[in-house]
């Protein structure tokens, strides 16, 4: 069967926009598959605007230029506005409805909607909204194995001290939504 899905994910900088992109690429490539990461910041990091868009193939990719993606990621209300003309149908679209109104029109019908900021805070994990995604996206669509995931998270904060066991924490919380 063939593979590609589209990812956009979205929101301010200090989000771990980029580093849940670059968790999704990690399992793809574990996994013998195909992965494109761009990853796009304003110059004010922390508070800025940031997102990366993924692409996960079974096949070669051409080109990491994303138009209509399969998948929106959209942690706040300046990334939902910026990337909502590009969605399709049959997209699917994770919202931040912590920092999201609750009303939006969409194209997409596959939306899932979760207060994912406020969850992380609630856990005490304040900067963790981006793993409940991820074990949310993992959840509705199964492009890698869950083990591979964890296996990509251990590695990706390996080097930061004790936030694995609460990283892992957070995508076992995501999957539980």
């Amino acid at each position: 069967m063939k593979l590609e899905l589209k990812i956009i994910i979205s929101g301010f900088g200090g989000q771990g926009i980029l580093s849940l992109g670059k968790i999704i690429a990690r399992a793809a490539i574990k996994e013998k598959l195909h992965a494109a990461y761009m990853p796009s910041y304003g110059a004010e990091m922390r508070g800025g605007t940031a997102n990366c868009k993924i692409i996960v193939s079974s096949g070669e990719i051409a080109s990491p230029y994303i138009n209509r993606p399969d998948v929106l990621i959209a942690l706040n209300q300046p990334s939902l506005d910026k990337f909502k003309t590009k969605l399709k149908e049959e997209s699917a679209v994770f919202i931040n409805t912590s920092l999201i109104d609750k009303e939006y029109n969409l194209a997409a019908k596959k939306t899932f909607s979760f207060p994912f900021s406020q969850i992380a805070k609630d856990l005490g994990m304040e900067k963790a909204a981006n793993i409940i995604v991820l074990g949310k996206l993992l959840k509705e669509i199964e492009f890698v194995k869950k083990e591979t995931v964890i296996a990509s998270i251990k590695e990706y904060f390996s080097g930061k001290g004790g936030i694995i066991t609460r990283n892992l924490k957070a995508f076992r919380e995501g999957q539980n939504l």
